[in-house]
């Protein structure tokens, strides 16, 4: 089977620190899969890995069967990547609608000039026309129409969230990296985010690799498959029920006792 993502010995060096030592995974097209671990875990940088942000030391990404190791983000993402950031990047002052409008701004760097410049420039009407109808039907996925016309400012962390993912959806992505979308979320909210990124999995066929710190909540959220990280290298794949009966990963999370200590299984 064709690979969305394919990572292979990767290992990234800041200094004399090695924050990420021989990760190996996969991605198939349609999975939904988790990446958990323990705050400082080396999650984060795999995704700037992958996405372009940081040059690796060592090891291959290769998305849609492209080795990438060596390009530019903006050519990533051109293959068909999105990623988020834990921070949310939203127009304030605009609508909801009116964000999703907003052609992408080049997620790894640019600002207001090149976005405004291009909501200046002259397009056609039906292409226009084409652009809002697939923001209302990204927003529709979300189960959140009724947001259309508040000001992003208005909004609560979780549903500027929902709104961050409904901006990187605009593209279509074949590949969706999401960096801990539900951080700060309060429960209902956060399962809500979930439920709707599995079934947007199930409709459209897209990839999502989802960065989750909260090993408790991701195990009960319908992932397909769990990569858990621990202090830069891979500690083990598989599903949610092997990884929440693998005694490493509960001495990871919870200490040798199985005590919790920040999160509970």
């Amino acid at each position: 089977m064709k690979t969305v993502l394919r990572v292979k010995g990767l290992r990234k060096e800041f200094g004399g620190l090695v924050a990420v030592e021989d990760v190996s995974f996969e991605i198939s097209p349609g999975e939904f899969v988790g990446l958990i671990g323990p705050n400082g875990c080396g999650k984060s940088t795999t995704f700037n890995c992958i996405s372009g942000l940081l040059d690796q030391t060592a090891g291959t990404v290769e998305v849609f069967e492209q080795d990438v190791s060596t390009k530019r983000p903006d050519e990533i993402q051109k293959l068909g990547l999105t990623r988020t950031f834990q921070h949310t990047r939203l127009w304030r002052r605009m609508t909801v609608i009116e964000n999703l409008m907003v052609p992408p701004r080049k997620q790894f760097g640019s600002g207001l000039t090149d976005s405004l410049q291009a909501l200046l420039r002259p397009h056609s009407s039906s292409a226009e026309g084409e652009r809002l109808d697939k923001a209302y039907s990204v927003l529709d996925q979300l189960e959140v129409p009724h947001m259309a016309h508040n000001l992003t400012s208005e909004l609560s962390g979780g549903q500027s969230k929902l709104v961050d993912i409904g901006r990187s959806m605009m593209g279509d992505p074949e590949l969706l990296l999401l960096d801990e979308p539900v951080a700060g979320v309060a429960g209902p909210l956060a399962m809500k985010i979930f439920n709707n990124l599995r079934n947007i999995v199930d409709e459209t066929g897209i990839s999502v690799l989802i960065i989750e710190h909260n090993m408790d909540f991701i195990l009960r959220q319908g992932v397909d498959r769990i990569i858990v990280m621990n202090e830069g290298k891979i500690l083990m794949q598989g599903t949610p029920d092997e990884v929440r009966g693998n005694r490493e990963v509960i001495e990871a999370y919870l200490g040798a006792t199985g005590e919790p200590q920040e999160e509970g299984i």
